[in-house]
């Protein structure tokens, strides 16, 4: 009898391997081919108003090289900067939409190194990224992305990366922090400020921060460690270079993170919110002998009087360009080192993110339209469905 039945049972176990061979290369194809939907914007050549666009492209090409293939759980929508993308030449018809993203890795090309299907990853897109970080899914360089924490959320890993990737670059790249350092943080309830400083502390330094608000006030004054002096700036009457060096003993503050300056006097500045800002004489008066002013003022203007007095003081000033990480593959590999020391501060607790609640993501009927200007200090976030 076992003889009889024996090349039967045979025959049903080869048909059952080949059913399952057959289901894990539809599993495969299927991550292959994969339809993305994602969001684009287009701006109208006459005028600088911004009209988003929801697109659908079947078939992604196939993951080859050192391509990954990424489902996006979540991702932050940030300022878009149109005049860097057009100084840079890489206007096109359509930009895409989002670039700080966080999922799950599908498919790998053959020379990937670092990451294989399943691996939870965060990264910053490229600026000439043909795939927008808010759609389904993505391909991306394996050396834009890092591993995310397990403790970490997907929403925070993508919420915070860009802050934490401007704050390394102004404390430690662009002003050198180290222990005993006094450090002027402006704007510190902001996204980029609260990051900054809990980098700050975490680095032993001394912190002063502005608050453009009574709320972002309360807000500093509530955080752990404490904040040496919170400056608030939003009745007026605050004198921010008169509080530095109260504060230092006369000394002045060895590194200063503005968020922007005034470059004229209050009666000649039209914009309300720019009278708030400290005037750059200020902050260099306010600054100490062999000082760093970081700044995001990009059209920042010294007059020789100015030029003389940070001569004088042996002070630098340096600007804050996020974006020359990925302008630029020359240090590729410090820039992969602060996307994995972010994520493993957020993952031990030394930054705390400070995020707003997610969308939900992906519907074409959403009303796009209301982050035409988003602020460079907040990002929106956006969640994908499971």
């Amino acid at each position: 009898m076992g003889a009889v039945h024996g090349p039967a049972g045979a025959g049903s176990l080869q048909k059952d391997s080949k059913v399952a061979v057959a289901k894990a290369q539809a599993v495969r194809a299927a991550r292959r081919q994969v339809t993305m939907k994602g969001l684009y914007f287009q701006q109208s050549s006459t005028s600088e108003e911004i009209t988003f666009v929801f697109q659908e492209r079947e078939n992604l090409p196939v993951t080859e090289d050192n391509y990954v293939k990424l489902q996006v759980k979540a991702c932050a929508l940030s300022q878009i900067n149109i005049k860097l993308l057009a100084e840079m030449k890489m206007e096109k018809d359509f930009f895409p939409v989002g670039r700080e993203i966080a999922g799950i890795v599908l498919d790998v090309g053959s020379k990937v190194s670092f990451f294989q299907p399943d691996d939870a990853v965060v990264g910053i897109l490229p600026l000439d990224s043909e795939d927008p970080g808010l759609c389904e899914v993505v391909r991306v360089h394996e050396h834009y992305l890092v591993h995310k924490p397990e403790k970490v959320t997907w929403t925070e890993a993508a919420g915070t990366i860009r802050d934490g990737v401007r704050a390394y670059t102004a404390l430690h790249y662009l002003s050198h922090l180290s222990p005993g350092k006094s450090v002027l943080i402006m704007d510190g309830a902001s996204a980029l400020g609260t990051i900054a400083i809990q980098l700050a502390h975490h680095r032993g330094a001394k912190v002063i921060a502005t608050a453009c608000s009574l709320e972002d006030k309360q807000y500093l004054e509530r955080l752990r460690p404490s904040i040496a002096r919170v400056i608030d700036l939003s009745n007026g009457k605050a004198h921010v270079a008169e509080s530095c060096l109260e504060e230092t003993g006369g000394l002045g503050v060895d590194i200063v993170l503005d968020a922007g300056v005034r470059l004229y006097s209050k009666g000649d500045e039209p914009d309300v919110k720019l009278q708030l800002l400290p005037h750059k004489h200020d902050i260099i008066t306010l600054l100490g002998v062999g000082g760093h002013w970081v700044t995001t003022e990009e059209k920042l203007q010294l007059d020789p009087p100015d030029s003389y007095c940070l001569f004088l003081k042996g002070a630098t000033v340096a600007f804050l360009n996020d974006e020359v990480w990925n302008l630029s593959n020359v240090q590729q590999g410090k820039y992969l080192c602060i996307l994995k020391d972010v994520m493993e501060k957020l993952s031990t607790g030394v930054f705390r993110a400070q995020l707003d609640d997610p969308f939900q993501y992906l519907k074409p009927e959403f009303p796009w339209k209301l982050f035409r200007k988003v602020k460079e200090d907040k990002s929106k976030l956006f969640q994908f469905k499971a």
